[in-house]
């Protein structure tokens, strides 16, 4: 297949609309069931490439949740927590696969963002992960294959509409790419920078300790940003991102809305929201809606009178700022990757209050020293990198 018709491009009064390869070539994409969208398809290539070069990083099966073209989550395949499996929702499944459990976390880490997803798989789609995908609003799915049974329940999904597709991982794009706005072509050469350790050599704080699950924690993040719209900033732990802010034109807006998402995935940890008495029936979507309510600021519109009684069986306490923020503080070790330097230390300082330990970043700026002096009073481990993530 040289081409696909789609139904519409971004939008709906933007027709006609296909993707299909320039040069004559077969397509890379097998469509096994439903009909990607446009922008399905552009979270698919994205996504892909993110997982792959996950896999190639770590060894370990990788999947990301993308929406509107950046990642509200990534994660390699490591085994979850006890807290882990109740606040991703997947206590109830039993034994998951690394595939399984990296899509559960690349789920789990910002469950908003991730509402209406197209996932990404590094590896072929087991009948696990299909079950786990299955109970989740999402958009679509591509891997590199599918067994028997797990095609089986993803196409019956959304009334057999779902979509999925099989991507060729052999497929290796031109070295040179291409792209037009306003009828003008942009021309690049791809970014094809290998993330690995060698990146993390130039350690400039006075703290040098950098152990190699930051390094892999650190890698994990700049592989994020590498397709994540600019301005962008990652946290990750433990093998996954935990908060992303994407788009920003500011870097301090990056790095307070992912330091947000980053604090509301360890809030979900706190036994206040463990122990939400949520009434039977609640459906996944509107639970999680309830827990951004309640551990924000707008936490009466679910404790109100009259609006409690929708969602709890009793009326919970109020979380307080002050129960919070001492719950915050047990979140260390936690690593920050940028895709462009941090013009100031109000970053650094921002991202302390979310339990960051070590970062990268490229380094380049004038301010690079009260950068470093801000590392430097928070014991921080900091590497300049040399290289820009910026992806558009």
């Amino acid at each position: 297949m040289q081409e696909l018709q789609l139904k519409y491009g971004c939008n709906p009064n933007q027709k006609p609309s296909r993707v299909y390869m320039e040069n004559g070539a077969d397509l890379p994409i097998t469509v096994l069931n439903g009909r990607p969208g446009y922008i399905n398809l552009l979270d698919a290539f994205n996504g892909w490439q993110l997982v792959r070069e996950l896999k190639r990083a770590t060894g370990l099966p990788a999947a990301t949740s993308f929406k509107h073209v950046s990642p509200a989550g990534a994660a390699i395949g490591l085994p979850l927590t006890d807290i882990e499996r109740r606040i991703y929702w997947v206590d109830d499944l039993g034994d998951l696969t690394p595939l399984a459990s990296a899509y559960a976390r690349a789920r789990g880490a910002d469950r908003m963002s991730s509402f209406g997803d197209f996932i990404s798989l590094s590896d072929p789609c087991d009948t696990a992960t299909a079950k786990l995908i299955a109970r989740e609003v999402s958009d679509g799915v591509i891997a590199p294959g599918y067994d028997e049974e797990a095609l089986a329940i993803l196409s019956a999904k959304k009334k057999g509409a779902y979509a999925v597709i099989q991507i060729d991982p052999s497929y290796e794009p031109d070295p040179v790419e291409k792209k037009q706005v306003f009828g003008v072509t942009f021309e690049q050469g791809r970014n094809e920078l290998v993330i690995d350790d060698q990146l993390f050599a130039n350690i400039v704080t006075k703290n040098k300790d950098l152990p190699q699950s930051a390094r892999d924690d650190l890698a994990i993040a700049l592989i994020t940003l590498k397709y994540t719209q600019s301005n962008s900033v990652c946290y990750v732990k433990g093998g996954q991102a935990i908060g992303i802010g994407a788009g920003q034109q500011s870097r301090i807006h990056c790095t307070r809305l992912a330091g947000s998402k980053a604090d509301n995935w360890y809030l979900r940890q706190s036994p206040q929201v463990l122990e939400l008495p949520f009434l039977p029936g609640i459906k996944r979507a509107d639970r999680d809606n309830a827990i951004d309510l309640y551990m924000g600021e707008d936490y009466m519109d679910v404790l109100a009178d009259g609006r409690w009684q929708q969602i709890f069986s009793k009326r919970p306490e109020v979380f307080t700022a002050e129960e919070k923020r001492a719950w915050l503080d047990g979140n260390t070790g936690v690593s920050l990757g940028s895709d462009a330097f941090f013009p100031f230390g109000d970053n650094i300082e921002r991202a302390f209050r979310s339990g960051v330990k070590y970062v990268a970043e490229p380094g380049g700026s004038v301010r690079d020293d009260n950068v470093i002096a801000a590392c430097d009073a928070h014991d921080m481990v900091m590497a300049f990198t040399g290289i820009r993530l910026f992806h558009h």
